[in-house]
C-alpha cells in the first residue's frame, strides 16, 4: 500500500470517527434535554400521517411579523422571567407557528403542570395567554431544516392524503418544530399539522 493510499484511507478513519462521535453527542444531549411535550391519544396512523385527539393546552402566543427570531424572543423572554411574577418557566416542545387571516403567530405550549389562574401574566400586551382548544388533528413528520419550503411541501403531501382519505381540514396548516437551530438536519423532528373534522 502507497503512501498516498495510507493517508487516504486514515482520512476516511477520521472522517467516519468525527460522524459517529457527532452523532452519539447529539443523540446523547438530545436524551438529556428531553422536553414536555402535549398528550394526546393516537386515533389512527398511516403511512402519511397520524390522527391525533389533543386535549385543551395552555400557552403563550405573539404574533409574528416579518421576524420569527423576533417572535421567539418575545416568548423565551417570557419563560425566562419577563411576566408578572418573574418566574421561570421550563421550556416545552413544539413551538408552533401558523398563518391565517388574522396574520401569523408563534405559540409555546406551558408545562401541564399550569392552569390559566396559576401562569404568571405576560408583563407586555405583545403576548398573551391562551388556550389552544382540543381536538383531532392530522400530523405528518418530516425531518430537515424548518424552512417555509419543506412546511409547504410537507403540509401539501398531507392535505392530498387527507384529501383521498375524504378527511375534511378545518383551518390552514400549522408548523411544529422540536429541535433548535444546533440540531443536525437530518436529526430534526418537524411537523405539519391540519385540525381535521373527525367523526
Amino acid at each position: 500500500m502507497t503512501g498516498k493510499n495510507v493517508n487516504m484511507l486514515l482520512k476516511t478513519s477520521i472522517y467516519h470517527f468525527i460522524i459517529a462521535a457527532l452523532t452519539i453527542f447529539f443523540l446523547s444531549t438530545s436524551n438529556a434535554m428531553a422536553y414536555e411535550e402535549p398528550e394526546y391519544k393516537l386515533i389512527k396512523s398511516t403511512d402519511v400521517y397520524e390522527i391525533r385527539q389533543y386535549q385543551d393546552r395552555l400557552a403563550v402566543e405573539t404574533t409574528q411579523s416579518q421576524s420569527q427570531n423576533g417572535a421567539f424572543r418575545r416568548l423565551f423572554n417570557y419563560i425566562s422571567g419577563s411576566n408578572e411574577s418573574s418566574s421561570k418557566i421550563a421550556m416545552t416542545v413544539p413551538v408552533i407557528q401558523s398563518k391565517d387571516s388574522n396574520g401569523a403567530s408563534m405559540i409555546f405550549f406551558l408545562p401541564k403542570s399550569f392552569t390559566k389562574q396559576s401562569a404568571p401574566l405576560p408583563d407586555g400586551d405583545d403576548v398573551k395567554l391562551i388556550t389552544v382548544k382540543g381536538g383531532f388533528y392530522a400530523v405528518t413528520k418530516y425531518s430537515g431544516r424548518s424552512t417555509d419550503q419543506n412546511f409547504i411541501k410537507h403540509s401539501a403531501l398531507l392535505f392530498e392524503a387527507l384529501r383521498k382519505d375524504n378527511i375534511l381540514t378545518i383551518g390552514d396548516p400549522m408548523m411544529a418544530t422540536y429541535n433548535g437551530p444546533f440540531t443536525l438536519p437530518f436529526m430534526r423532528r418537524n411537523e405539519a399539522m391540519y385540525r381535521v373534522n373527525w367523526k
